[in-house]
């Protein structure tokens, strides 16, 4: 049987700056950018949760919310410093650590015999180390899978935990709201509410072919979701499949051409970012990003072998003729190659076609 722990560090940054300057607990607190600057909250704490506040809001709004809400800039070298500690504590219990992001990572516990082998009992020595050497809380979901594990990490937030064992997942899957499964965003979720699909006991009444006439390649996901199987394995590396970067601007970019008067500087810096990364795969595809005045936002893509100036400046002309407003944020990517795939292309090379 396996046992996957997921563990979330409880708002973060917020945490973070709350530790290091207790004057600031039971506060309501944001950590992100400039509201006068377009900035956004990138995370909040949960006394400014009670207002409305929450992750990816512009800052100003955020205020307007909550006239006393304390701003404080991103400190992402100590952030990813308390982060490498919490690492450091998860593989105390297994190297089997698949990281999200700096505050999030699962854990197979399967095959370890501390705490009598019982991964509720790791999760909660865990919190209690996380919470005692590091001076800020981590909420844990325990589960035989990695889907089911992530929702019980949420369930009792903050600084809570939640086991949710074999005999118990049928039951408690079937009473899920779909929003609540992987992948299903507020598009998929609005089309099922309209057919009549409002939890997972509800999926669990429809045929294979049926979720896949509806919603594609994504129903066979969906057919396994909702009877609470998944199968991925908690991966120790993660294979990075793109390099992107964004810019919101002080200023909306009134028309197409101050758009692509910005292109240079945005392409130079996705330049370095890949040159940074050390990306030796190929480059696939790039792709675009514009968000619109009114937060309206579209992506444009297209296979390409690099990030050409000249295909950004296509994928530009596509995405902003899809709004022809003032533009809030730009943003540039590339896809990179499956290595499995350069390893078949590399077969070939140096191979002419006979005449």
């Amino acid at each position: 049987m396996r046992k996957i722990v997921h563990c979330d560090c409880d708002s973060f940054y917020a945490s973070v700056e709350t530790r290091d300057d207790p004057s600031l607990r039971d506060k309501p607190l944001a950590v992100g950018g400039d509201p006068d600057k377009r900035g956004v909250v990138a995370t909040c704490s949960y006394a400014a949760r009670r207002y409305g506040v929450h992750s990816a809001m512009p800052m100003s709004q955020a205020l307007r919310l909550c006239p006393e809400l304390i701003i404080i800039r991103p400190n992402m070298t100590k952030y990813r410093s308390v982060s490498r500690e919490v690492q450091a504590i998860f593989r105390d219990y297994t190297e089997i650590v698949e990281p999200l992001s700096l505050d999030e990572a699962f854990l197979d516990v399967s095959d370890t015999t501390l705490c009598r082998g019982s991964a509720t009992l790791m999760a909660e020595e865990i919190r209690r180390r996380v919470r005692q050497e590091l001076g800020i809380t981590i909420s844990a979901g325990i589960a035989p899978n990695k889907f089911l594990a992530k929702i019980a990490s949420d369930w009792n937030k903050p600084d809570g935990q939640l086991t949710i064992t074999p005999a118990e997942t049928e039951a408690f899957v079937a009473r899920l709201p779909v929003d609540k499964l992987f992948g299903v965003g507020s598009v998929t979720s609005r089309r099922m509410r309209q057919l009549g699909l409002e939890t997972c006991s509800d999926l669990r009444g429809q045929t294979l072919p049926q979720l896949t006439q509806w919603f594609g390649k994504f129903g066979a996901t969906l057919h396994q979701l909702c009877r609470g199987i998944d199968n991925r394995p908690v991966r120790t590396s993660r294979l990075r499949k793109s390099i992107s970067v964004e810019r919101t601007y002080a200023r909306d970019l009134p028309n197409l051409e101050s758009c692509e008067e910005a292109m240079p500087a945005l392409l130079e810096s996705l330049e370095q970012r890949i040159h940074d990364a050390g990306a030796e795969r190929r480059i696939v595809q790039c792709s675009i990003k514009v968000r619109f005045s009114g937060f309206e936002t579209t992506t444009a893509g297209r296979l390409s072998e690099g990030p050409a100036p000249e295909v950004f400046a296509d994928l530009l002309q596509t995405a902003w003729q899809r709004g022809k407003r003032p533009v809030r944020l730009l943003g540039l990517g590339v896809r990179l190659a499956h290595p499995a795939v350069d390893r078949q292309l590399g077969l070939f090379d140096g191979v002419s076609e006979a005449n």
